[in-house]
This record gives structure tokens, C-alpha cells and sequence, in this order.
């Protein structure tokens, strides 16, 4: 009975649209850019005939059938899709505490069949510490248009003074919407042994964190002064991140843009990030990472690592950094190791990168000690392998603009560098080369050459 109908409807629709249809066909509407141009109308009988100008024609009708049946689903996907506003649910925008409006709305949109939070415009809503968790009913958007910020009362986190605001356990989640995350970490930066060697070292919070989400896509929006790192993945699969636009001081400690741990299957594209730190830091577990157009500066440049900090075993492999273009930073591609550690560094590319004015643009270290005291030498290593450099142009701020200090027990090995051209930059007459223990290869023109 059901067929019969679709059947009936179809015909009705096909009688009063079938001379559009063709003429537009003829117009060239059905072009070779269509996903319908395979469609030829005579290429075999229908199922089923309808009436036209008194004569019996025929029709293919599973193309048509397919086409309504994918209309009437998105009609009906759009009738269902629950718009959830934080206003309704209680939010003020106004600089009081809106935490709690936002823990409601999340739970209706996180229980809806399909749903999208939304986040207005022209408001900016503060928030103490909060996770948005998983699972959810169904797919789910979050729609941020205007402003997110951290409270600037660091007694807010003294349940968890590690994150700010948190996602995990989800799904094909989206993010996106325009809008502003702000960290408001002046408060923090000022209280950090890297800026006050009075102040105890310890951890702030990181600014927005994604952990044990898979098919998720985060898009075009700012996060800013963050109140240690800005945007952490850990632990995820399938990761696209792209359009967003990441700042704080050249001068605010620890402040990473995009910290990947653990994660896999991940694409960062067409990222302005500028910060106290790493742009990008890629460190274990981490695996089938692709950063393409980024655009880096200020902060310490696209770093690998560290790596086996305290004797750990870590592991990050099939890294590719394409298109960047890296500016005033303080490296520019970074592979760094601490002595003793285990595991490997492997299959990773930097391609097609300008650097301009950067004080390391080549780094391999793997003799990496970032403390006070000096670290002693240690035997184990983490081992890095197939690293290719290639079509990499620009300026160094030092003398030193490709540097190779790899480990005399584990050397460098299947190093590349192909079409390498870093010159001299305003602050430094000439450039070279510092290659220690690293089995190399050079390929076409590469200047500062190693000897």
C-alpha cells in the first residue's frame, strides 16, 4: 500500500514537471558536473507508466523515487532538529555566573533525538569549570556566536584546576559558529614560575579540552589568552580542526595553541595561531596527524614532542606538516626528546614551509632538558626515523638554522632534506649547519649544507 502511494505521488509529480525537467535537461542543466548526469530517461522500461498528452510514456522511475525519498527525509530531518538556547534555559550574558544554565541546556540537547545548542551573539556568558559529557542520544552541533569566558577568581577551580571547559564522550560532534573563548589568563601568567622564579611551578588550566570524542569537527572560532594551553585533543579519533584563530602574548608561559596527545586521525587546516608557545605540539600516542596551511608566529613553532620526560616509553609516527608558514618564532619544525626515555619518532614530513625571521627553523634534539639543573647524560633514547625536510625556504634570526643534535647511542637515522634554502636574517651575516650523530641525506639544493 505504502509503495503504491509513493508511486501515485511521484506520477502527479512527474506529469506536472516532466517538460520542465527535459527543457532543462536540453539547457544543460543535467551538465557533466551533476551528480544526476549519468540519468538517461529512455535507458530502460519503468516499473510503472503515467499518462502523458494521451499516450503511454515511460520513466526511470528508481531515479526519481531515490530523489523524493531524499527530500522527504531532509524534510523531516529539519521538522525534528531541537533548537536549544542557553538563554531559555536560564543565561543572562550579563557577568554573573551562567554555569549552571549551561549545564541545562547541554543535558535537553545531549537527551534530544537531534539537537544544536546554541550560544547567542552580542553576549558574553562566563563559566566556572564545566565538562560537557557523553554519550548523547544522537548526533550533535554547538553553535557558539558569541562569547565564552573564564572566571578571572582562580578559587573557581579548586575542584579541578587542570581544565576549564571540557568535552568528552561524544560522538560525531560539531563545534563552531563564529564566536569567542576567551581564558581571561592574566591572572595565571602572572602567578607562573617561567614569569616569577618566586612562585611555585605548577599546572593552570587548560582552556578548552576535547577527550574520547570521535567523527569531530571544531570550526572557525577564536580562542584567546588562554589560561595555560588553548585547545587540547586527547585521546580522540577522527579529528577535524580548522579555520580557527588561536592568540595570546608572545611573553604568557605554557600558553600551546593546539596540543595533540594520543589521538589519531587528525587533520588541523588553515590555523592562525600565535601565542607563548608551540603553535602546534604533537606528543605520544598521537598518530596520522596532518597540519596543512598554517599560519605560526609568535611562540616556539610546530613542535614534536617532548618525549620521554622521566624514562617514559612514547610513540608518535606519520606526522605531516604541509603549506606553513612560520614568523618571529623561537623554532620553526621541532623534534625534541629527553635522554633516557624509550619508543620512537618516525615517518614524519615537513614540507613546503617559509619561514620568516625564525631563531631555530630546523631542529632535531634529542639531548631536550628543560629545567634548571643540568641533565646528565643517559644511554636509552627515543628513537627517531624517517624524517624528511622538504622545500623549505626563508630566513633565520641565528647563525644556526638547521640543527641536528641527535643521541650518540640512538642516532638520527633516515634523515632528509631536499631543496632547502634558509639565509641569513637581518640580525645574523650568515647561516649553518649543526649535525651531530645523524645518518643524512641531501637532495638537490640545500643551503647551509651539513659537512
Amino acid at each position: 500500500m505504502y509503495l503504491q502511494r509513493l508511486q501515485f505521488c511521484i506520477s502527479i509529480i512527474l506529469i506536472s514537471s516532466s517538460s520542465f525537467c527535459f527543457s532543462s535537461h536540453r539547457n544543460g542543466l543535467f551538465h557533466t558536473d551533476h551528480p544526476y548526469h549519468a540519468y538517461n530517461p529512455m535507458a530502460r522500461p519503468s516499473s510503472f507508466r503515467t499518462a502523458s498528452r494521451g499516450q503511454t510514456s515511460y520513466y526511470d522511475s528508481d531515479f526519481w523515487r531515490q530523489l523524493m525519498l531524499k527530500r522527504s527525509r531532509a524534510a523531516s530531518s529539519s521538522t525534528s532538529l531541537k533548537m536549544v538556547n542557553v538563554n531559555d534555559y536560564g543565561a543572562k550574558g550579563d557577568g554573573s555566573d551562567d554555569t549552571e544554565a549551561f549545564m541545562k541546556a547541554w543535558d535537553a540537547a545531549c537527551s534530544a533525538q537531534r539537537a544544536v545548542l546554541v550560544v547567542p551573539q552580542s553576549k558574553t556568558y562566563r563559566l566556572s569549570p564545566i565538562t560537557f559529557s557523553g554519550p548523547c542520544k544522537s548526533d550533535l552541533t554547538v553553535k557558539i556566536y558569541g562569547t565564552i569566558e573564564a572566571p578571572t577568581d582562580q578559587s573557581a577551580y579548586k575542584k579541578d584546576p587542570s581544565e576549564w571547559l571540557k568535552f568528552e564522550n561524544l560522538q560525531n560532534l560539531r563545534v563552531e559558529g563564529g564566536g569567542y573563548i576567551n581564558g581571561n589568563g592574566e591572572t595565571w601568567w602572572k602567578k607562573s614560575c617561567k614569569t616569577d622564579p618566586s612562585q611555585p611551578c605548577k599546572d593552570a588550566p587548560t582552556a578548552l579540552t576535547f577527550q574520547e570524542c570521535n567523527n569531530l569537527a571544531v570550526s572557525a572560532l577564536t580562542i584567546k589568552n588562554a589560561q595555560q594551553m588553548h585547545l587540547v585533543f586527547k585521546k580522540c579519533e577522527n579529528v577535524r580542526a580548522e579555520n580557527l584563530q588561536i592568540t595570546a602574548p608572545e611573553d604568557s608561559p605554557n600558553t600551546d595553541g593546539i596540543h595533540v596527545s594520543e589521538t589519531q586521525s587528525i587533520t588541523i587546516d588553515r590555523c592562525v595561531i600565535g601565542t607563548g608557545d608551540d603553535c602546534i605540539s604533537i606528543v605520544s600516542g598521537s598518530r596520522y596527524v596532518q597540519a596543512t596551511g598554517i599560519t605560526c608566529g609568535p611562540g616556539h613553532g610546530i613542535s614534536i614532542g617532548s618525549l620521554g620526560a622521566d624514562g617514559s616509553a612514547d610513540y608518535v609516527s606519520d606526522v605531516q606538516v604541509n603549506k606553513a608558514k612560520i614568523s618571529g618564532t623561537k623554532n620553526g619544525v621541532r623534534i625534541k626528546t629527553w635522554q633516557g626515555g624509550s619508543g620512537y619518532a618516525k615517518n614524519i614530513k615537513f614540507q613546503n614551509i617559509v619561514m620568516d625571521n625564525v631563531d631555530n627553523p630546523i631542529i632535531i634534539d634529542q639531548n631536550y632538558c628543560d629545567q634548571k639543573k643540568q641533565c646528565s647524560q643517559k644511554a636509552a633514547a627515543v628513537q627517531v626515523t624517517n624524517v624528511a625536510y622538504t622545500n623549505i625556504r626563508g630566513t633565520s634570526a641565528s647563525e644556526e638554522a638547521i640543527t641536528f643534535d641527535c643521541s650518540r647511542s640512538h642516532p638520527c637515522q633516515g634523515i632528509s632534506l631536499q631543496d632547502v634554502s634558509l639565509q641569513s636574517g637581518s640580525s645574523v651575516k650568515s647561516t649553518e649547519a649543526s649535525c651531530s650523530n645523524v645518518k643524512l641525506t641531501q637532495i638537490g639544493s640545500v643551503s647551509p649544507a651539513c659537512d
